[in-house]
């Protein structure tokens, strides 16, 4: 892409393209699919197919990558979710299945454990259950649980991260499940590395969900996976039926190519590499401000799917302005650069969603915020 057209099919519509340094956010586009993927989602271009065949055979060959009974494509991670939270009410009873979001005479209620409340545990309600929630904001106790489990329980959700803190271990959360003989359902969207753990969180649970745009999958997808049984729950409350709850949860069969040939290459690729890659790109950016007052940089590692991140930090009182200020002024400028703020003195950057070039513009917008110098940003023509 060239530099006049950078942007352009979005400018088209007075939207304005960004330079994303802040990860797979939902708000800020998700993922950006390798040209590998969007080849393959090209050629599912070339001809239909039954779709009730293309996700069976699709979700068996995800669940061979990750060594589990079953899977299922979803419309992205919350959609699973709703989608498992339907199949606890219901199983494959038919009239069971179309009696939803009515759930009279079913058990309905999804406990979960306070600590764990998060922005999208609203996903276990929206086919009609209820949540039930144990314990408070410190932690909750197995006595807790036990005493919350119920005749009208249908299932115990769980938020799965790599520090638990007072949360119930999964595992005891599991096995008090099975002695009640409900189900378990994991929320793993963004738990894929290292690939140890996301097979292992995978094979955590009764169904476990994913989003696909961690692993660069198209934004819109995500996948339920577990219990072979489940899944095939899962399967007829999905988009295609009969009388399906799940109809608005689309996904395109090029998505489904997609998704498929992106944890491919996640579960086949050298991340290493990958890490190393992405520290060049740092060092680019570190390079343009290491003669800045005041002034520094440090890589980050970290074990998420990202890998990594880069801190400028810098004095505030000597610049006039906070890391706040600074990235509201990146978001304002030309080309708008999204960064994340760490602190009064800290910048975050992420190039897990960096597109090539990107850094070294990146790299003139925070030289020009932190000199206070006011020469104009060029957007390099090797932009892609």
């Amino acid at each position: 892409m060239t530099a006049n057209s950078w942007g352009g099919i979005y400018q088209k519509l007075g939207v304005r393209p960004m330079i994303n340094a802040t990860g797979n956010l939902t708000a800020r586009g998700g993922s950006t699919p390798s040209s590998a993927v969007r080849k393959a989602m090209q050629e599912a271009d070339s001809s239909y197919v039954e779709m009730s065949e293309l996700l069976e055979k699709a979700g068996q060959y995800v669940a061979t990558q990750l060594g589990v009974e079953a899977a299922y494509p979803t419309a992205g991670c919350y959609a699973a979710l709703v989608l498992c939270s339907a199949t606890v009410m219901t199983g494959n009873d038919p009239d069971k299945r179309s009696q939803l979001p009515d759930t009279t005479g079913l058990k309905h209620e999804i406990i979960l454990q306070k600590i764990q409340r998060y922005g999208y545990d609203r996903a276990y309600t929206i086919p009609g259950s209820k949540l039930t929630i144990v314990g408070n904001d410190n932690g909750c106790t197995e006595e807790q649980l036990e005493r919350a489990i119920g005749p009208d329980t249908a299932a115990i959700a769980y938020l799965i991260q790599p520090n638990q803190g007072n949360a119930i271990p999964l595992e005891i959360v599991v096995e008090m499940a099975h002695a009640h003989d409900i189900p378990v359902i994991a929320d793993a969207a963004a738990q894929i590395h290292p690939l140890d753990y996301f097979r292992r969180n995978a094979q955590s649970a009764d169904l476990v969900c994913f989003g696909g745009k961690y692993f660069n999958a198209p934004h819109s997808t995500g996948l339920a996976c577990g219990r072979k049984d489940l899944i095939q729950a899962v399967i007829a409350h999905g988009f295609i039926g009969p009388r399906p709850i799940g109809r608005g949860m689309k996904v395109d069969r090029q998505e489904i190519i997609g998704l498929v040939t992106a944890i491919d290459i996640w579960m086949n690729m050298d991340h290493q590499e990958r890490l190393r890659n992405q520290n060049k790109r740092y060092a680019v950016i570190s390079e343009h401000l290491k003669f800045l007052d005041q002034v520094s940089t440090e890589i980050v590692c970290h074990k998420r799917h990202t890998l990594s991140d880069l801190h400028v930090t810098f004095d505030p009182e000597t610049l006039g302005k906070n890391a706040r200020q600074i990235a509201n002024a990146l978001d304002a400028g030309s080309p708008r650069v999204c960064v994340e703020v760490d602190s009064d003195n800290t910048i975050t950057i992420n190039a897990y969603t960096l597109n090539q070039g990107e850094e070294l513009l990146i790299a003139q917008a925070l030289r020009e915020q932190l000199s206070n110098a006011n020469s104009e940003i060029v957007i390099a023509p090797a932009l892609t």
